[in-house]
């Protein structure tokens, strides 16, 4: 199974949810119909969800379900992610990574200095970025792109930036030296 969204807050009355998409092909997956097998904040398997609704909007996807008509029923989806079976699942998997898989690796530098450690993937239209903690308590946002991020060794849980001079130092990465 393979993680296509993750289940955001309600939007308007009518049962849609906005999502944290996962799947680098959301208009072949998101489609009116589909199935989903589901997963709970905690991990338990829940009842799958059929698609009722897809839309767009503001660049955020909309989702509505079968059996979700209103907002207190899509309140109660919050976090939970949509799954898709090995057959369904996208044929580029290896080549990308979902944020769960790399929260809390060790990011070091080229050199070997450790910068942080990952603490969250931000899915981008453009680029993703990976967010890294500080030591001094700040984050950094690296962009997720082989000439900066050359290597993710999931064996030893760390990554390998290669930031330009400067980057980590950017305002809103408050690194404390």
């Amino acid at each position: 199974m393979y993680v296509a969204a993750r289940i955001g807050k309600a939007h308007g009355l009518r049962g849609e949810v906005t999502v944290q998409v996962h799947t680098d092909d959301p208009q072949g997956r998101f489609l009116v119909g589909a199935e989903f097998a589901t997963e709970s904040p905690s991990g338990a398997a829940g009842e799958p969800l059929v698609l009722r609704s897809v839309r767009v909007h503001q660049g955020t996807y909309l989702l509505g379900f079968e059996g979700i008509p209103d907002r207190t029923a899509a309140e109660a989806l919050r976090n939970t992610r949509l799954l898709l079976t090995d057959g369904a699942a996208d044929e580029d998997a290896d080549d990308g990574w979902y944020e769960e898989d790399l929260l809390g690796f060790t990011v070091l530098d080229t050199d070997g200095t450790e910068v942080g450690t990952v603490s969250a993937l931000h899915l981008r239209p453009v680029q993703d970025l990976l967010e890294v903690r500080l030591p001094g308590g700040g984050t950094a946002l690296v962009p997720f792109v082989d000439e900066l991020v050359p290597e993710v060794d999931e064996d030893t849980r760390r990554v390998v930036i290669d930031p330009p001079e400067g980057l980590l130092d950017l305002p809103g990465s408050d690194r404390q030296e």
